[in-house]
């Protein structure tokens, strides 16, 4: 009895600790998510008061036409072009300052701060500051461009370059953040095992960064995929501010169909059935970076 009575108390004890905190995930993220995936299979429409079941209609109307597949495709290529540019940027920047920290720690601190500033500055306040920055005639771009004997360009208007700006945009919002995170593992990495590669004659150089910096980074570089392809999948505010999917649907993201399909149209289904795809296609990539990056992490 003495047992069981011991058992219950520490029972009612997780359940105390531990129960608020499941009941709110249960009710604000798991609840939610069924929600979304059962309109998903209906017709529904904000403010209706019935609904149909179409069963996979709104998955197919996606993949099959010409305005979904646009979205998924520039939502790819997009994470394509973001993900390992920011990521190698912020490591170069990072190894950059840690080693600048040697001989000119203010600069390190004062350099820190500017790389930072994308990150602490409210991205719908830098769109616009860029929407003026790559403006086609008065842009401090393609003023630059011109006084080199270049050839200004629209950036945001042209749809073989949109996507491309609005990635440029995204790396240089996320470089500060990713390189403060490989700062961190930087710092964390024993001094002793640089000794013991100057020992072993691989002190210097790709020898010392390969031998004992980059495996060391393996957590943070684990982490730091994983948060940037977060942030990459769901683009939205530079598209909102900027482009607004144009021109002719070019820069179309799977977040702004989201929210045009159900902010503006209403169709509460069909961007429904969007969020699913999203959610899916962001588990995949995450679960394959666990799976590929996880085995080369050495935890220390």
């Amino acid at each position: 009895m003495r047992r069981l009575s011991i058992a219950r108390r520490e029972a009612l004890t997780d359940l105390w600790l531990a129960g608020p905190a499941t009941t709110v995930m249960l009710l604000f993220v798991f609840v939610p998510v069924v929600i979304v995936a059962v309109l998903s299979f209906t017709d529904y429409q904000f403010g209706a008061g019935s609904f149909a079941w179409i069963g996979l209609d709104n998955y197919a109307r996606l993949f099959g036409s010409t305005l979904g597949q646009r979205a998924i495709a520039n939502t790819l290529t997009y994470v394509a072009i973001v993900i390992p540019l920011s990521v190698g940027f912020g490591l170069a920047v990072a190894l950059g300052l840690h080693r600048m920290m040697a001989w000119a720690p203010w600069l390190s601190h004062t350099l820190r701060t500017i790389y930072f500033l994308p990150v602490a500055a409210t991205l719908v306040a830098m769109s616009v500051a860029w929407q003026m920055v790559l403006h086609p005639s008065l842009g401090v771009v393609n003023q630059t461009l011109a006084s080199l004997g270049g050839t200004p360009q629209d950036w945001l208007s042209d749809r073989g370059l949109v996507l491309y700006t609005l990635a440029a945009i995204g790396i240089w919002q996320t470089v500060g953040y990713n390189m403060v995170l490989f700062l961190a593992g930087l710092v964390a990495i024993p001094p002793e095992l640089y000794d013991a590669a100057d020992v072993d004659g691989a002190g210097h150089g790709w020898s010392r960064f390969s031998t004992v910096t980059w495996p060391m980074l393996g957590p943070t570089t684990l982490f730091v995929l994983v948060v940037t392809a977060t942030n990459a999948f769901r683009v939205f505010e530079t598209v909102a501010t900027l482009t607004r999917g144009g021109p002719a649907f070019a820069s179309d993201t799977l977040v702004y169909a989201l929210y045009r399909e159900g902010f503006v149209y209403f169709k509460a289904g069909y961007a429904s059935a969007i969020t699913m795809v999203f959610f899916a296609f962001l588990l995949v990539l995450t679960l394959a970076q666990f799976r590929i990056v996880e085995k080369r992490v050495h935890y220390r």
